[in-house]
Formats: structure tokens, C-alpha cells, sequence
């Protein structure tokens, strides 16, 4: 894979960016902490395989004092002891929006999410999931290098 950028889509499209920006900002004093944001990030980011993102957000996350052994487990968090079962509940969202080709965002994938959070919380929790998808999609689709 090429190591510079298919094009500058932030220079090319400098509206949407922003308005990516602005999604991404909207959602730093979100409800579910930066924690948990965190991982939802870092996990999508796997299953997009998203170099950059996988990056930045293991970064992050070590920096605010995440334990390296979730962070090295959270590929099997299903079978690792080392998430509760609201962050269960999130990932287990997370994960059937970003495959929603297969899960259809099964009543089974959101159930889980009412026993942990309330309708605000899930709203946010949804809109996260859209917004590292969208940057994933954006970082693999144009190339963008690791830093």
C-alpha cells in the first residue's frame, strides 16, 4: 500500500471535513466518558483496519491510563473477563453498526444497551459509531499515512 495520500480530501472538501471535525468535537463531553469512547474507537478501527486510527486511539487511550491488557484483549472482549457488561453492551453495538450488512442493528445487538444506558447515552454511543466509521473509511480510502 502506498505511503502518501490518494488525494488532500480535507483541502478538497474543506466543508464536509469541518463538518466531520464538528461531529468528532460534539461528541468529546458525551455521556459514555472518554474511555469507553476510546475503545468503541479503537474497536471499529479494527474491524475496519484502520492503520492511523489503531494508531491514535491506542495512544490515547494508554495516555489516559488504559490498562495494556484490555487494550491487547479487546479484539476478543467476548471472551476476555476484562470489560463489564455495559462496555459488553457498547462494543456489541458498536460492532453490529459497523457490520449492519450483516447484523441489520439486531434487537439482540440493542437490547443489551437498555440495561446500561439511557436514550441519550445510546444516541451518542450511535453517532460515535458513525463518526469513526467515517474517518476510517477516509483514512484507509485515501491512504492516509501513519504520522
Amino acid at each position: 500500500m502506498s505511503q502518501h495520500p490518494r488525494v488532500p480530501y480535507p483541502k478538497l472538501a474543506p466543508k464536509a471535513f469541518k463538518a466531520m471535525l464538528a461531529l468528532a468535537e460534539s461528541l468529546h463531553g458525551a455521556s459514555l466518558g472518554p474511555r469507553l469512547s476510546g475503545l468503541v474507537k479503537l474497536r471499529v478501527s479494527q474491524i475496519n483496519g484502520c492503520a492511523y486510527c489503531l494508531d491514535m486511539h491506542a495512544r490515547e487511550l494508554r495516555e489516559a491510563g488504559e490498562d495494556q491488557r484490555r487494550l491487547d484483549t479487546l479484539a476478543g472482549w467476548r471472551e476476555s473477563r476484562l470489560f463489564d457488561a455495559g462496555e459488553r453492551a457498547a462494543l456489541g453495538w458498536a460492532e453490529s453498526l459497523t457490520r449492519i450488512e450483516r447484523s441489520g442493528a439486531a434487537d439482540a445487538d440493542y437490547a443489551p444497551l437498555l440495561e446500561h444506558f439511557d436514550e441519550t447515552a445510546i444516541a451518542e454511543l450511535s453517532f460515535l459509531v458513525v463518526e469513526i466509521n467515517g474517518w476510517n473509511r477516509l483514512a484507509v480510502g485515501m491512504r492516509t499515512p501513519l504520522p
